[in-house]
């Protein structure tokens, strides 16, 4: 008897040794993941689905945050300071990217896209509303590119290629989730133009000019409030104007962003009887859809919904 007691006692040693050792090890691992900083929603969905947890992500602008108005703290420079890669946007998109001093490599992913020259009409009747925020969009590029799904597949390819670099050992497993990812998007693709071939209303406005990549793939028009700057106050002229495309093509759904005020929005859909729906162009998600483990895939297919509903596809 005495002896089954020793055993018994032993054996809680060892187990308590064993879970000791797990748990010392799974936070020894973790500490030696590469630290992974990332811009924007959709680099951060990207390098997750990609690395799954064999880095840590760093997501530079947190949920709910706008990305045009983010400026950078101390601490978060402190962060990215550390990690092994930043991925970022470009085009314009992070005018704070240039105070970030560290030896690790910066990617400039709108490098290895196609990006989308504004229209210059469009870019020159809103500058008056870039004074606030003039360095943050000096080009004519529009930097809203990862709402083209082949710009997204030509990202992932990138992402996972300075992924291997960090940790060849995962080669296998990025190269498989890659092609996972890209056929996502190449279904996506399908999806949209399924769905957004035949619409009676090919006008859609926006509070923002966020809407070119789709508008061009999906041949209907974008009209927008404020140009390129979400945060700018649309002047009478933009209003009336915006009045004129609602009341000329017959639109019976207009949209606006999570992170604006949306009382303009909301006053020129009451003023033109029509409905007023949020559009997430992820640059960044809110909290709540981060606590809803919202995926690049889940919202757009969100916005495909609503899309089809407010141009009246069939």
């Amino acid at each position: 008897m005495k002896i089954f007691k020793i055993v018994a006692v032993l054996l809680v040693i060892l187990f308590l040794f064993l879970e000791l050792f797990i748990f010392n090890s799974s936070k020894l691992s973790e500490q030696n993941r590469p630290l992974v900083s990332v811009s924007t929603f959709a680099l951060y969905d990207i390098t997750k689905h990609i690395a799954e947890e064999s880095v840590e992500v760093l997501n530079i602008i947190p949920f709910g945050t706008d990305p045009h108005s983010f400026e950078l703290t101390p601490k978060i420079m402190v962060k990215i300071e550390k990690s092994s890669v930043t991925f970022y946007s470009g085009a314009g998109l992070e005018p704070w990217i240039d105070k970030i001093h560290s030896k690790a490599p910066r990617v400039d992913m709108s490098q290895y896209v196609n990006l989308h020259e504004l229209d210059a009409d469009a870019h020159s009747s809103h500058a008056h509303h870039h004074e606030a925020n003039e360095n943050a969009h000096e080009s004519t590029l529009d930097p809203h590119y990862w709402l083209d799904f082949k710009n997204m597949a030509a990202v992932t390819k990138k992402t996972t290629s300075e992924l291997e670099k960090l940790s060849p050992k995962n080669k296998e497993l990025y190269r498989a989730n890659r092609d996972k990812y890209i056929k996502m998007l190449i279904q996506l693709d399908a999806e949209y133009t399924k769905q957004l071939r035949s619409c009676e209303i090919r006008n859609v406005i926006i509070n923002h000019n966020s809407l070119s990549y789709l508008a061009n793939n999906y041949s209907f028009e974008a009209e927008s409030l404020s140009g390129l700057s979400p945060e700018a106050q649309p002047s009478p002229s933009d209003i009336e104007h915006i009045l004129k495309e609602i009341k000329k093509d017959k639109v019976e759904t207009i949209f606006y962003e999570n992170f604006i005020n949306a009382k303009v929005m909301h006053s020129i859909s009451k003023d033109s009887n029509v409905g007023a729906e949020v559009f997430s162009p992820l640059g960044n998600i809110t909290a709540d859809q981060a606590d809803a483990n919202a995926t690049y895939e889940s919202l757009m297919l969100e916005n495909l919904e609503k899309l089809t509903k407010a141009m009246k596809c069939h």
